[in-house]
C-alpha cells in the first residue's frame, strides 16, 4: 500500500518529469554527428551549441528556486514545462548554428527552475527520513532517461529523421505537463493525505510561499556547496555532452554501437545515484551524522571517479573505454543524492532557493565543460586528453567538500 499513498504518487510524478527533462536535454548529444554533417558545424561549434544550454540554466537556478519558494511548485513546474516543450520542438527546426544556440537557449529557460523547484516539492511531500532516497531516486530517473536517450534517439531518427525525433520527444513532455498540473498541489493537506501521512511529512519545509528569502545571507552560506557541485557538474556534463560523439568519432563506430556503448555507462549512473541516496540515508539513521552522511559519501564517489578515468586516458581500447567510464559514472553518480539533500539539510524551508544557489555551480560548469572539451578536440586532435580537466576538478572537489557542514542549519538571525 505505500506505493499507493499521495505522497509517493507526487514522488512518481517528479521522477518522471527527472526522466523526460534529462531525454530532452541529452537527445543532442545522440544526434549530434547527424546535425554536425547537417547543419555543417566543428566540434568547437557544436561544443558552443551545447553550452547555450547552460548560460540560462545557470542563472535560472537562482531565479526558478526563488520562483519556486514564492509562487509555489504548481505553478512554477507549468510554466517550465511549458517552455521546455517549446524549446524542444524549436530544436527539430533548426537552419544553422545560431537557431540551434537559441533553442537551447531556450531549453535552458525552461529547464533551470525545474530541480530546486522540485527539491522544494519533495522538502513538503516526503518524510525527512526519506530525502537522501527522493533525491537519488528522481536523479536515478534521470540517469535512465540518458540511458534510454541514445537508442531512442536512434530508433526515431530512423523513423522520422533527426528533426522529426525532437518534435515526438515534445509531445511527450507536453503530456507529463498535463499530469502536474492536474495532481499537484502546493501543500499537503488532508484530503487527499490521510491524517497518517500527513504526520509522516516534515513541518519545517512547510513555508508559506509570501515568506521573504533572506537570499544574499543564504547564497553566502550555500557557496562552498555550490563549488563542489561545480566540480562534479564539470565531470557530468562532459558524459552528457560528448560520450556518444567519443565512441562515434574516436573509435569509428557507427550511430547504434555508440548509442548501446553510451546507454550502458548512463545505466551504471543509475546505479550510482539509488546507491548514493540509499547509503547516504543508512549513514543518517545509524548515526545521526549529517556530515558523514552526506559528505562522505561525496568524497568517496569523487575520488572513485577520479580513479577510474585515468584508463581512459592511458589506454586505447574501446571496451576498456567503456568500461572504465561505466565505473567513473557509477562513482561520480554517488554525489548527486546527497549533494541534493545538503541544502534541503541547511534550509529545508528555502529548499527551493538553496538548491537553485547550489545547482548555480553545475549550470556554470555547463556553459564551459562542453565548449572547452570541443575546442581541446579541434586544437589537439585528441578525445582522451581533454579528460585531464574533470580528474584535476574531481579531486579539488572531494577537498572542497569538507567546507559544506550540512549538520549546521541555516540561521536567518535578525
Amino acid at each position: 500500500m505505500r506505493w499507493l499513498s499521495v505522497s509517493n504518487t507526487v514522488l512518481l510524478i517528479i521522477c518522471l518529469m527527472y526522466l523526460i527533462l534529462y531525454v530532452d536535454r541529452v537527445n543532442i548529444s545522440t544526434a549530434a554527428p547527424l546535425i554536425k554533417a547537417d547543419l555543417n558545424l566543428s566540434n568547437t561549434q557544436l561544443g558552443l551549441a551545447f553550452s547555450a544550454f547552460a548560460y540560462p540554466y545557470a542563472l535560472f537556478q537562482l531565479i526558478g528556486g526563488y520562483f519556486g519558494d514564492r509562487f509555489g511548485a504548481r505553478l512554477t513546474l507549468f510554466v517550465s514545462g511549458l517552455i521546455v516543450c517549446a524549446a524542444t520542438a524549436a530544436t527539430g527546426a533548426v537552419g544553422g548554428l545560431a537557431s540551434l544556440f537559441a533553442a537551447r537557449l531556450v531549453l535552458g529557460i525552461g529547464e533551470g527552475a525545474t530541480f530546486p523547484t522540485a527539491t522544494r516539492a519533495m522538502a513538503a511531500w516526503v518524510p525527512e527520513r526519506s530525502w537522501g532516497f527522493a533525491q537519488g531516486i528522481t536523479h536515478s530517473s534521470a540517469r535512465i532517461g540518458n540511458a534510454v536517450t541514445p537508442p531512442l534517439i536512434a530508433l526515431l531518427v530512423g523513423l522520422v529523421s533527426w528533426r522529426g525525433a525532437f518534435v515526438v520527444l515534445a509531445l511527450l513532455s507536453l503530456i507529463w505537463v498535463v499530469v502536474w498540473l492536474w495532481n499537484f498541489r502546493d501543500i499537503p493537506a488532508a484530503p487527499p493525505l490521510t491524517a497518517e501521512e500527513l504526520a509522516r511529512l516534515p513541518t519545517r519545509s512547510r513555508g508559506s510561499a509570501t515568506t521573504p528569502v533572506p537570499w544574499l545571507k543564504l547564497f553566502r552560506r550555500m557557496l562552498p556547496v555550490t563549488a563542489v557541485d561545480f566540480c562534479y557538474g564539470w565531470t557530468l556534463w562532459l558524459f552528457l555532452s560528448w560520450i556518444p560523439s567519443f565512441f562515434y568519432q574516436n573509435y569509428q563506430q557507427n550511430l547504434m554501437q555508440s548509442a548501446f556503448y553510451s546507454a550502458g555507462i548512463f545505466l551504471a549512473g543509475v546505479i550510482g545515484d539509488t546507491l548514493g541516496g540509499v547509503v547516504s540515508d543508512q549513514i543518517l539513521h545509524r548515526t545521526g551524522d549529517r556530515t558523514k552522511a552526506r559528505r562522505n559519501v561525496i568524497v568517496a564517489g569523487m575520488l572513485g571517479g577520479f580513479l577510474f578515468l585515468i584508463p581512459v586516458m592511458l589506454v586505447h581500447d574501446v571496451n576498456v573505454a567503456a568500461i572504465s567510464l561505466a565505473a567513473a559514472f557509477f562513482s561520480v553518480e554517488l554525489v548527486v543524492a546527497p549533494i541534493w539533500a545538503v541544502p534541503m539539510d541547511i534550509a529545508p524551508k528555502y529548499s527551493g532557493s538553496a538548491s537553485g544557489m547550489m545547482n548555480f555551480g553545475f549550470g556554470v560548469a555547463g556553459i564551459i565543460s562542453p565548449f572547452v572539451f570541443g575546442y581541446l578536440i579541434d586544437r589537439t586532435g585528441s578525445w582522451t586528453l581533454p579528460f585531464a580537466g574533470s580528474i584535476c576538478l574531481l579531486l579539488l572537489g572531494a577537498g572542497l567538500a569538507f567546507r559544506m557542514h550540512p549538520d549546521r542549519p541555516f540561521d536567518v538571525g535578525p
